[in-house]
């Protein structure tokens, strides 16, 4: 059992973070969308920590976060198409699925095996410090136990997974709040994941609409599973009012114990999701949980996504 250090997000806390990292060791730390849990992409070692930190299945790719696009260069390759998506949306909450490049030198555990890589470059300060004092690629997924509520806040990481990793960078909590959308670029056009860049601004910048691509039997990035995000309680969808013994979980002008946004702001929603999710199952005490509609558009695609996954059955 390790012990779990807090760090602060200054000069000194971030050359620790940087130095545990070059020695093959864990680190949590804040980016825009959730806590990514940190390992060098390029390690074997580091990345299978990952995956045994979290109890991830190793068919499920990571996402590769780098500090720019000259970075990202080094990894994938980037066709016309992928540099205007990335120019317009990098940094921010958008991941790429694009081709691998040919001795890019990440871990074969961090492509599960394919020809292809998920990257993104983070738009988050602290994210961003970090990179470049590390100086090379983390492979960094969500850093919870697999399947469970993503964190948005440093004691969401402790909670989940204190003693199974080195050390979390406390860069208070996540703004955007859901994981970044990934969009697939191998061939046609495809969404793997909805998240926190809308599918319609993609779809506006490559002028066509976007298919969903992707299966939770051969996922071919992160956030594919059927079962994802679960929390203790079961939950309830598009509820109008609780039933009896129910946590409610409100929208909008639908009331309740605790509400994701009174005025019915899909960004606020998405930031305070994954948060109040947690809340509630603490509530609900393996009671169940019901959560009021969420319009389908905008931010509240990922939304809906994230809360379909958390409600599915479990194997």
């Amino acid at each position: 059992m390790t012990t779990t250090v807090s760090l602060l997000p200054d000069g000194a806390g971030l050359a620790l973070a940087a130095e545990l990292l070059r020695s093959g060791a864990l680190v949590a730390f804040p980016t825009e969308t959730v806590y990514g849990l940190g390992g060098d992409a390029r390690s074997d070692l580091a990345v299978a920590r990952i995956f045994d930190a979290k109890g991830r299945p190793r068919f499920n790719p990571l996402i590769v976060h780098v500090p720019d696009m000259a970075a990202a260069r080094a990894f994938a390759v980037f066709d016309a198409r992928a540099e205007a998506v990335a120019a317009a949306f990098w940094p921010g909450p958008l991941t790429l699925v694009l081709p691998l490049r040919e001795a890019a030198g990440l871990s074969d555990l961090v492509t599960a095996d394919l020809p292809s890589v998920a990257i993104r470059v983070p738009a988050h300060p602290v994210a961003q410090a970090l990179l470049r004092a590390f100086g090379g690629p983390l492979a960094a997924p969500s850093a919870n136990p697999s399947g469970r509520v993503s964190p948005t806040r440093a004691d969401h990481v402790l909670a989940g997974l204190s003693g199974r990793i080195a050390a979390v960078v406390d860069g208070g909590p996540c703004a955007v709040g859901v994981e970044s959308t990934i969009l697939g670029l191998l061939d046609q056009p495809r969404l793997l994941r909805p998240g926190g860049v809308p599918t319609e601004a993609l779809e506006a910048l490559l002028g066509q609409s976007l298919p969903l691509g992707g299966s939770a039997e051969k996922p071919n990035a992160p956030g594919q599973l059927a079962s994802h995000y679960a929390t203790e309680a079961p939950i309830r969808l598009n509820a109008l009012r609780p039933k009896p013994g129910e946590v409610m979980l409100g929208f909008g002008a639908v009331a309740g114990d605790l509400t994701l946004s009174a005025s019915a702001d899909l960004v606020e929603a998405a930031a305070r999701l994954f948060h109040l999710l947690r809340v509630a199952d603490g509530l609900a005490k393996g009671r169940r949980i019901a959560v009021a509609p969420i319009p389908d558009i905008g931010l509240g695609r990922a939304i809906n996504d994230r809360l379909q996954r958390a409600a599915a059955p479990r194997g």
